[in-house]
């Protein structure tokens, strides 16, 4: 079931960002063998939830056998008005950067699927490592924020890497350097309480992947009419730094003013 709900999810948060509103999706299965149908009953109840909660539906694909493990792909077809898609490309200098939700959330609780003896040296509740652990299995893209992002933000794109690798590839696309407050961040409780115990755990929260929250960029003078319209809307969002001339270069300011040291791999990269 989760592995149902995530498979679409993950491809509606792309809708989500630029701006649009899902209409269907296209399937295509390769098992390297014949699935149980107690399997398949999972999988199709975890996909009918999604498609149920995201306002969508299965238009068709395909299902095929192939070595190698199983093989999901998902492509999700959406509806925006014409000429008025979010893109990556056009964030501008001055623009105030935004980004939905929370960050790292997902990353912990990846983390807590390997290794459960993570709660206690983390000082985490049942409750709050279960918290973890579904953001991770069962994320919810930000289908509410798709017509404010049309309204307010100048440049959008979904955080699936991680934000330092997905900020750092809006700034390319747009050709503009960035600022990010690292202590501005929005971090879920249990990740806060991480932080506080070992604060050098917050570089690997902005750098791991699978928050599928909104990054955004928005014209300085819609910036509060932006959060407060987000806010209103159930979708919390946090300015978390500003776009600034010059060619592509992401700054990181730590919470001690200083540089941020990021870990060697800071983000996801398939290849």
């Amino acid at each position: 079931q989760d592995i149902g709900w995530k498979a679409l999810a993950v491809n509606v948060s792309d809708l989500a960002a630029k701006g649009a509103a899902p209409l269907g999706y296209l399937m295509a299965l390769s098992f390297p063998t014949a699935p149980t149908a107690g399997w398949m009953s999972g999988f199709a109840e975890g996909l009918q939830a999604a498609q149920s909660r995201f306002g969508c539906h299965l238009m068709g694909g395909d299902t095929d056998r192939r070595p190698g493990p199983l093989t999901i792909s998902i492509t999700a077809i959406g509806s925006v008005p014409l000429g008025r898609m979010v893109l990556r490309t056009a964030a501008k200098a001055g623009d105030a950067l935004f980004v939905s939700g929370s960050i790292g959330t997902a990353g912990l609780g990846l983390e807590l699927i390997k290794n459960a003896g993570l709660q206690a040296s983390w000082g985490l509740s049942d409750d709050e490592c279960g918290s973890l652990r579904q953001r991770y299995r069962r994320p919810e893209p930000r289908l509410a924020l798709s017509p404010l992002l049309r309204q307010y933000a100048s440049a959008a794109m979904d955080v699936s890497d991680g934000l330092v690798k997905d900020l750092d590839r809006l700034l390319r696309a747009s050709g503009v350097a960035g600022r990010l407050i690292a202590a501005d961040v929005p971090l879920a409780g249990p990740a806060r309480k991480v932080v506080v115990r070992a604060p050098e755990r917050l570089a690997g929260l902005i750098t791991a992947g699978d928050d599928y929250e909104v990054l955004a960029t928005v014209p300085h003078d819609k910036a509060r009419a932006f959060a407060e319209a987000a806010l209103a809307a159930g979708v919390p969002v946090m300015h978390i730094g500003q776009i600034l001339p010059g060619p592509p270069a992401l700054a990181i300011v730590g919470p001690d003013g200083a540089p941020l040291q990021l870990p060697e791999r800071a983000g996801w990269d398939h290849f």
